[in-house]
């Protein structure tokens, strides 16, 4: 663990051994990866610490230069520590190359059902005693790092100081069809705004489509690109700059070969980057398990949803004149057929969306005799985040202070950090 620096911070590289499983501390373990992070001048004081929570799941933490982003504002009054959740970032991976060795679908899915949010919390908690000689800490939650907050809250608000929330107040007992129910009206505004702004790009997405829909289109690497896989593009515009990045990648598509059009090969190479689930796959496997709380499966929500809004049918925009409409945030089963990185895990997959005993993620009571001061932006109308869901959330956790804001798409901490977490430290410290 040797000190080392970049521009205006002093860093040093933890790693923990944690248990697979908790509940047999005896069985296999797991290595975590954490990053703390100081100013020089204040590396000997005895600061606080913050941890911070990616969003995901399947993320590893904030990778950033100096003190960038959030880490500025953080910085003045924390030793902060940037964690890699279990299964990401330099943590154990969990990707098909890992997982491999297991001897059956079966045991991939027991494996990655140990990746939710209460394994993660209770790896926190093991971390934590070893930093903290057992002082709580704060922790600043995005995105799905905030649903593994709430959990915190729900498990264990002994080891907390404080709580920040950045997009990411999940619903405590919505099924996944409701959270999808509620997405999909969502993502069809964010394209309509897009379309708004770039009204050229319902020509080009068109366009595209139907290219896609006649020819089998294989990216390199292998990933198959289906008009629906290009559908799911929209994910970029849950991000403030994702409309402008969209725009950029469509307006180039095509290149004349002799007396026909070809997708070019730095389009096919662009999307590629945007879609491949080869650097966290544990999103596309255990993104619906994050809802998971009861007996019901969540058994492919976001598929079997999308059939009540027809309208994101893309080959079936091409008989009329109407847009072809992206989606967001949501994984299908043909994601594991596509991805060359997901194929040798659809089984596993398809396990986990059969699964019906997943434990409770959320205590209300216990949150509503919550005594850790929380905030949490909540971003008016968040593509990934139901709004509506966010604020029940708020209003069950007792103490917690809201800052609801129209300023920011769901990336408001990596667009405007030190702004974001600044307000927040305001909230729960009654200054503002």
């Amino acid at each position: 663990m040797t000190p080392y620096r970049q521009p205006g911070v002093r860093l040093t590289d933890h790693r923990f051994t944690v248990p697979l499983d908790h509940a047999a501390p005896d069985g296999e373990t797991l290595e975590l990866f954490g990053r703390e992070v100081v100013d020089p001048a204040r590396a000997g004081d005895d600061l606080p610490w913050l941890v911070y929570l990616e969003g995901g799941p399947g993320f590893g933490a904030l990778r950033s230069i100096g003190r960038e982003a959030w880490l500025d504002r953080a910085l003045k009054d924390h030793r902060v520590l940037l964690l890699d959740h279990r299964g990401t970032g330099a943590s154990t991976p969990q990707n098909r190359q890992t997982l491999a060795h297991l001897p059956t679908p079966a045991a991939q899915a027991d494996h990655l059902a140990h990746f939710r949010a209460d394994s993660i919390v209770r790896d926190c908690e093991l971390v934590r005693t070893r930093l903290t000689g057992g002082a709580p800490w704060s922790v600043l939650g995005q995105s799905f790092g905030g649903f593994s907050a709430t959990h915190y809250l729900s498990a264990a608000p002994e080891g907390l100081r404080e709580v920040f929330v950045t997009g990411g107040l999940p619903s405590l007992d919505h099924h996944a069809d409701d959270v999808y129910r509620a997405a999909y009206p969502r993502i069809e505004r964010k394209v309509a705004a897009h379309y708004e702004r770039y009204p050229m790009d319902v020509a080009r997405a068109r366009r595209i489509v139907a290219h896609l829909a006649e020819h089998r289109t294989v990216l390199p690497g292998g990933y198959v690109l289906t008009p629906e896989a290009f559908q799911s593009l929209g994910i970029l515009l849950g991000a403030s700059t994702g409309s402008h990045r969209l725009h950029h990648l469509l307006e180039n598509a095509f290149v004349r070969v002799g007396d026909r059009h070809e997708l070019a090969d730095a389009f096919q190479e662009s999307v590629l980057a945007a879609l491949s689930f080869a650097g966290h796959p544990i999103y596309a496997l255990l993104h619906e398990a994050i809802y998971g709380q009861d007996e019901r499966p969540t058994a492919w929500s976001a598929e079997r949803v999308r059939a009540d809004f027809p309208q994101f049918d893309a080959v079936a925009a091409l008989e009329g004149d109407g847009p072809v409409l992206f989606t967001g945030e949501t994984i299908h089963p043909w994601h594991f057929d596509v991805d060359p990185s997901l194929r040798p895990l659809k089984e596993a997959a398809e396990l986990l969306a059969a699964r019906t005993d997943w434990a409770p993620l959320y205590d209300a009571e216990r949150l509503a005799a919550n005594e850790v001061p929380v905030a949490a932006a909540i971003y008016h109308d968040d593509m990934y985040v139901d709004t509506e869901h966010s604020l029940h959330t708020a209003r069950t956790i007792r103490g917690l202070r809201t800052w609801v804001t129209d300023e920011y798409e769901h990336n408001g901490l990596r667009a405007d950090g030190p702004r974001v977490l600044d307000r927040l430290i305001g909230l729960v410290r009654d200054e503002v």
